[in-house]
């Protein structure tokens, strides 16, 4: 499926969601359920869309609703900055991607019609997936410990590739992130938050590029 296609097919799911009646619970399941097979398809299980499309199902349909929608302009996003079709295990090419994203996340933040909780999706995943590829990349291993951003920054601390602090800055991202994935709105809400939760990761991915 080209990148046009699923951009398209997610802006449709966005449209069945706005459809969703108030407080209907049933209903936002059954669009859920299309979303994430969805993201199954299209994101892969392992994806942060997937998981947080997963997440969204013990919510109330009203912050349901407003997390569905946050995923799914994440995605689109992350398909219009080309990550679908770029990605590669390559270092270089990784850190190319990661700093499109991040200017998506940027243009998220400047659209007054998107919640905040997008680009913060859109900047923890894009974290991530730079943490990922560089304990890749080093040959890193976690000891068996369940892949997550502060994993992979423990990790990287271990084999003293960041310091102290780099993991306390990317522990606090994360927790914004994870904000944003469970629906604790009132953490991100404050775009000024995000704004300086996405300078934050640009000047650390700019550091170790």
């Amino acid at each position: 499926m080209t990148s046009e296609q699923l951009v398209e097919k997610a802006r449709l799911l966005i449209e069945l969601v706005d459809e969703i009646p108030a407080q209907s619970q049933m209903h936002f399941l059954g669009v859920l359920s299309a979303i994430r097979e969805f993201f199954r398809a299209y994101a892969g299980q392992d994806s942060e869309f997937y998981k947080q499309a997963c997440a969204l199902a013990g919510f109330s349909p009203d912050s349901g609703i407003r997390g569905a929608r946050a995923v799914l302009n994440a995605f689109i996003s992350y398909i219009e900055a080309g990550l679908h079709d770029e990605l590669s295990p390559k270092r270089q090419a990784e850190i190319d991607v990661v700093s499109d994203f991040l200017q998506q996340a940027h243009a998220l933040l400047e659209r007054a019609d998107c919640h905040p909780a997008a680009a913060a999706v859109l900047i923890g995943a894009t974290l991530e997936e730079f943490l990922r590829t560089w304990v890749e990349d080093k040959g890193i291993d976690l000891n068996g410990k369940k892949p997550s951003i502060s994993t992979y920054a423990q990790a990287l601390r271990t084999a003293e590739e960041v310091s102290k602090q780099d993991v306390k800055d990317i522990e606090s991202w994360g927790g914004v992130r994870n904000a944003a994935a469970h629906g604790t709105w009132d953490e991100v809400s404050d775009r000024k938050r995000i704004s300086l939760m996405l300078e934050g990761v640009n000047l650390f991915v700019r550091r170790y590029s």
